[in-house]
């Protein structure tokens, strides 16, 4: 094992979603990938990666950041999980956009997930492209990039991935889980696969598997990458080309699933884009074609397209109850862990019926639940976005858990220090 720091620990708080608007790069995606800017463990031998489909990956990486600090006991710990699209910066700058942690609203100093009392880590997926192993990745026998020579990786793959990083960081248990979307998928395979070392667990906007509609709309997005001619059987890299437009189309058509037909409506209508009148083409006459046309454009300069196709699979073969003889409740049988499962009213990716079934199944399995359902127009990108009811809940949520941790709660603590 060799680990290899490049970044230091930051604090950084003032941000917004991290797919809004563009920004000029200010890293390599193609060194991001082998060498982040990112805080990066490498682990080979004994820590050698057993994946669910079979092979095993030696030597392996994985990019993270931490914030805050851990405490004497190493009871503080907060590990926040990202979704697709996301990295390891979450409350950080982005070293390729430049852009501001994609959840700094809610984790930092003074958020829910106060930076100033807990030690938070973030960790690109396994299969990602911000420096964790992923198709953009070098393979070492090869000295190429792995692009499709890489096995297929599930959530369990990434969740196993992160717990030999918390070892190597000596965190044996966890306050809390926390993520929303894929990441929600990760907090519930944490709490089924490692229930001893997760204290609190926080799904936000997810679900226990991912639905027959969900899986179409990646197929489409997956197809449209593949069928552009740069995409080369996924070895572009070797041929100096890049399969942008396909990636584009594919993240269009996914950007409409996160948002509502309200908010679509409220922000866009159907107001055309720096025109009078329709143009009677095919350029973008109205706003909201500009607008996905732009979502698209900037979205190829921070992703790789085989990392695309390797997430989003991963998020298709997800489904908790498999693995526990279809029984989604078995899977959560005796679990010691506290759980607040979290919607959106508008989010029809993720419906709340998907996340009332996991609380039937915790409920069954007399595990300890609370849900909310946010009232929200905004669809799925609500857990991203400024929704004041979702901080309040992961505020007082964490602070019932601190109670029964034993640890101080931010504002117990912010009181005792003005005493």
């Amino acid at each position: 094992m060799q680990q290899e720091r490049q970044g230091a620990m930051r604090d950084d708080t003032s941000g917004q979603d991290h797919d809004s608007g563009g920004s000029t790069l200010r890293a390599s995606p193609a060194s991001e990938a082998d060498t982040p800017t990112s805080q990066v463990v490498r682990f080979s031998g004994d820590k050698a990666l057993k994946l669910d489909s079979g092979p095993v990956l030696d030597p392996w990486q994985i990019a993270y950041e931490t914030y805050g600090t851990l405490n004497a006991d190493r009871s503080n710990a907060v590990l926040v999980c990202h979704a697709l699209t996301g990295d390891q910066y979450v409350a950080s700058q982005n070293p390729l956009t430049g852009k501001p942690g994609w959840w700094s609203m809610l984790v930092g100093p003074g958020r829910p997930v106060d930076t100033n009392h807990y030690f938070v880590i973030c960790a690109n997926v396994l299969g990602g492209c911000l420096g964790t192993t992923g198709p953009a990745s070098t393979n070492p026998a090869t000295g190429q990039r792995w692009g499709l020579d890489l096995p297929l990786v599930t959530i369990r793959d990434m969740v196993n991935a992160q717990a030999v990083l918390l070892d190597h960081l000596g965190i044996e248990t966890l306050f809390a889980v926390v993520g929303g979307s894929m990441g929600g998928m990760q907090v519930l395979q944490w709490a089924a696969s490692y229930p001893q070392r997760v204290f609190t667990a926080l799904p936000i906007a997810s679900a226990a598997r991912h639905s027959s509609q969900n899986i179409a709309f990646h197929e489409v997005g997956r197809q449209a990458v593949m069928a552009d001619p740069n995409w080369c059987g996924g070895r572009y890299f070797e041929r100096g080309v890049r399969p942008s437009k396909g990636l584009a189309v594919a993240r269009m058509a996914a950007h409409i699933t996160y948002l509502s037909d309200p908010a679509l409506h409220r922000k866009f209508g159907r107001n055309l884009q720096d025109r009078e009148e329709i143009t009677f083409g095919f350029e973008a006459d109205f706003q909201i074609e500009s607008y996905l046309r732009h979502q698209g454009m900037t979205f190829v300069d921070r992703f790789d397209p085989n990392s695309y196709l390797y997430v989003t699979r991963a998020m298709d073969y997800f489904d908790l109850a498999a693995d526990y003889g279809g029984s989604l409740a078995r899977a959560f049988l005796h679990s010691p862990t506290r759980f607040c499962v979290m919607s959106f009213t508008s989010d029809w990716l993720f419906p709340t019926a998907e996340s009332k079934a996991v609380v039937r199944a915790l409920n069954a399995a007399a595990a300890n639940v609370s849900f909310v359902e946010v009232e929200s127009d905004r669809g799925h990108d609500a857990f991203l976005l400024d929704e004041p009811e979702m901080f309040r809940t992961v505020l007082g949520f964490l602070t019932g858990a601190a109670h029964a941790r034993g640890i101080p709660a931010p504002l117990e603590a912010s009181a005792e220090a003005g005493a």
